[in-house]
């Protein structure tokens, strides 16, 4: 996308797509990094010690954990949701510019040029 003069800006459908992938595959990369998370803390255990200060420790951690990494989780979906969502508007720009294109080229009158 990129500025124009008077007051309208130029969408590159093709530059919205790429976007889009880049989005994909930051929530790729996420994903990957929240579930490397889950698996390493999964490992751990429970390494704190049974005395008053590790217990107390044991149990909120315990408590936050699944909020925590589901949190993550839902998070990378919604990074891939905007990817989708980019796509999505870029595939309906493209769309309506095609259709505008084939009013005026059927003589249709089109209401004048189309500014995004």
């Amino acid at each position: 996308m990129a500025a124009s003069t008077g007051g309208e800006f130029l969408l590159k459908p093709w530059e919205v797509h790429g976007e889009g992938r880049e989005f994909e595959s930051i929530s790729n990369g996420f994903a990957r990094a929240a579930l490397a998370l889950e698996q390493g803390l999964g490992g751990l255990g429970t390494p704190w010690g049974k005395d008053d200060p590790g217990a107390g420790f044991g149990t909120a951690y315990g408590e936050a954990q699944p909020e925590l990494l589901a949190g993550l989780h839902a998070l990378a979906d919604k990074l891939a949701g905007i990817g989708t969502g980019l796509h999505m508007m870029a595939d309906q720009t493209s769309g309506t510019e095609s259709d505008v294109a084939a009013s005026f080229s059927a003589g249709g009158t089109g209401g004048g040029p189309a500014t995004v």
